[in-house]
């Protein structure tokens, strides 16, 4: 996938690929050094979680645009990106044209949102009220946690991905469990399919 969306950028007169990776790591690396106008980021990088790196970034002051591609539709994971400093939220399922277009839109300042996933139903989530979606009351980073552990990430590997102490990823994984009412990575992984939360690599 990522060899076609660089063709895709490639193949249009304006855009220049400057660099390619495959893990997250590497992915900050070159945002650091190289200082793109955009970084497309998946959403399930390796060794490092994305939304640390759009955190990273963020704080560091660099000026590059990012935009996450995902399989993910639900709303937290939708307004947990965007509240992290991403410019752009698309599926992987988009079109070419979506990619291109988010491209222009987030160049010229705006935010964009894969129209498929509706940004009414984001922000404005009807009559439903914050207390009746436990999901909701996950803090940025149980919910980070809580994403990983739903695809199968060992503790040790989430503290990595999130440069978090092994001892404060366990108490982020206890206050989640509680606030959701689950008592297990089983019970955790049986939610989140109900759902659709869990991601397709």
């Amino acid at each position: 996938m990522r060899e076609g969306l660089a063709a895709l950028c490639q193949a249009q007169p304006h855009l220049h690929v400057v660099a390619q990776c495959s893990q997250g790591a590497v992915a900050l690396r070159l945002i650091q050094e190289q200082r793109p106008d955009i970084a497309v980021l998946d959403l399930n990088l390796p060794d490092l979680y994305t939304l640390e790196i759009v955190r990273r970034v963020r704080s560091q002051g660099l000026a590059s645009k990012l935009v996450v591609l995902s399989t993910r539709r639900d709303r937290k994971t939708v307004v947990e990106a965007l509240r992290s400093g991403v410019s752009a939220f698309l599926l992987k399922s988009a079109p070419s044209h979506e990619l291109l277009e988010a491209f222009d839109q987030i160049l010229e300042g705006g935010v964009y949102v894969s129209p498929e996933l509706e940004l009414n139903k984001i922000f404005c989530p009807g009559e439903r009220r914050p207390g009746d979606d436990p999901l909701q009351s996950l803090s940025s980073r149980e919910y980070q946690v809580f994403s990983l552990l739903c695809d199968g990430v060992r503790a040790k590997e989430i503290a990595a991905r999130l440069s978090l102490s092994p001892k404060t990823v366990d108490t982020y994984r206890a206050s989640l469990m509680r606030k959701l009412d689950i008592h297990d990575v089983a019970g955790l992984v049986k939610f989140a399919l109900q759902r659709n939360l869990t991601s397709s690599r």
